[in-house]
C-alpha cells in the first residue's frame, strides 16, 4: 500500500519560513511527479508546487518566488521550502504523487497556520 506522509507544518508568523516534507513509501518514488496542494476553508484544493520526474518545476501564481519545490529521490522525499508566509498561505498542504494520468496518491495533509 502506497503512503504518503507529510510533516512540518506549523502555526507561523507571517514573514517567516517553514519547510515541509512528505515522504513516500512502496512506490517507485523517481517516476513521478511530485507536487504540493493546499486547501484553505471554504476554497477548492489547489496546486502550490510540483516536480517531474526529471526535476522541471511548476508553481502557482501565488507563491512563484517565495516557494520552492524539491526532490531527493535517494530519500524518497520531495520537499517545500516556504518563505515569506502570509495570511492567505494559512491552509492544509497536501502531498501528491502522479505517474501518467491514471495514477494519483494523496498524504494525508499538514496543516500550516500563518498568523500574528
Amino acid at each position: 500500500q502506497v503512503q504518503l506522509v507529510e510533516s512540518g507544518g506549523d502555526l507561523v508568523q507571517p514573514g517567516g519560513s517553514l519547510r515541509l516534507s512528505c515522504l513516500a513509501s512502496r512506490i517507485a518514488f523517481s517516476i513521478y511527479t511530485m507536487g504540493w496542494y493546499r486547501q484553505a476553508p471554504g476554497k477548492q484544493r489547489e496546486l502550490v508546487a510540483s516536480i517531474s520526474s526529471l526535476g522541471i518545476t511548476n508553481y502557482g501564481d501565488a507563491v512563484e518566488g517565495r516557494f520552492t519545490i524539491s526532490r531527493n529521490n535517494a530519500k524518497n522525499t520531495v520537499y517545500l521550502q516556504m518563505n515569506d508566509l502570509k495570511p492567505e498561505d494559512t491552509a492544509v498542504y497536501y502531498c501528491n504523487a502522479k505517474y501518467a494520468s491514471t495514477t494519483s496518491y494523496w498524504g494525508q495533509g499538514s496543516q500550516v497556520t500563518v498568523s500574528s
